[in-house]
């Protein structure tokens, strides 16, 4: 039996904890069933909080889907055993926080030049649900690269006592990503989205010729998806420091985009590796 609790002085530390803003779909049961095999019979734990400080003034906070109900039933048939919703009171007992986590330069590159901002809120909210969820495990998805990656940096450089584990991204048959915001999308529009998806194929086909293969197979998709798809950025990215992948690089890199559909925001990325020129 899953138990809906609002306040942390009512959860027991978990051994896993998947951590989301809601309107749960089966990229977050992924999430969930990841974390329940990584916690065995321990408690798994799923928060639903829709968190105001990673907003921007011009997002869709006031819109964003909230449907708590239907979350709590995904999570008790995906095996939580507990949905943590609290209120914006419970999470920020003293109002907006004066004090809040840095992503640091980091934080500014491909998503936090789109979003000012959006990165120091995000730490600052998972900063504090690790606190109030006590974890010994965090499941992220690898949808989002470089938040997964600045949770990371933050767990190393301010040493929290979590394990942070990425579950894959979770695709639709023609391969859209799952997100909570395609539901924003028109018929047209979502037909239109499936560009980004081919932009990365298209990159991974080519990145045996290379990284820069790679970046420039993945822009001339997302180019020729113009005026229907507006990209904000289609880039090869070392997951380190996320800074742009150049011709040379080796190793793992995301090649992730962004884009514009209609009014609604996607971003994606998939995961390459490159070796050594011999």
């Amino acid at each position: 039996m899953t138990e809906l609790v609002h306040h942390a002085g009512d959860l027991p530390p978990a051994a896993a904890v998947v951590m989301t803003m809601g309107a749960l779909h089966e990229g977050h049961a992924s999430l969930i069933r990841a974390a329940r095999a990584r916690a065995g019979e321990g408690t798994v734990t799923v928060t639903v909080f829709v968190n105001p400080l990673q907003f921007g003034p011009n997002e869709d906070l006031d819109r964003y889907p909230r449907t708590l109900a239907a979350d709590v039933e995904l999570a008790a048939r995906e095996g939580a055993d507990y949905v943590f919703a609290p209120d914006t009171d419970e999470v920020y007992p003293g109002g907006e926080p004066q004090v809040r986590i840095s992503a640091g330069p980091m934080g500014e590159r491909f998503e936090g030049a789109s979003r000012p901002g959006h990165f120091d809120g995000m730490l600052t909210v998972v900063a504090k649900l690790l606190h109030l969820t006590r974890p010994a495990a965090a499941v992220f998805g690898q949808k989002d690269a470089q938040q997964l990656a600045l949770i990371r940096r933050m767990v190393t450089d301010l040493n929290f006592p979590v394990d942070v584990v990425g579950a894959p991204t979770v695709r639709e048959a023609d391969g859209l990503a799952l997100s909570s915001r395609n539901r924003y999308l028109s018929a047209a529009e979502r037909t239109s989205a499936l560009a980004l998806s081919r932009a990365l194929f298209a990159g991974r086909d080519a990145a045996a010729e290379g990284p820069a293969a790679a970046a420039g197979a993945a822009r001339a998709v997302m180019a020729a998806a113009q005026p229907s798809v507006v990209a904000d950025y289609c880039a090869l990215i070392d997951p380190a420091d996320f800074t742009e992948a150049g011709p040379g690089h080796t190793g793992p890199a995301v090649l992730a985009v962004a884009a514009r559909v209609g009014a609604t925001r996607l971003i994606d990325n998939i995961p390459l590796e490159f070796g050594a020129a011999s």
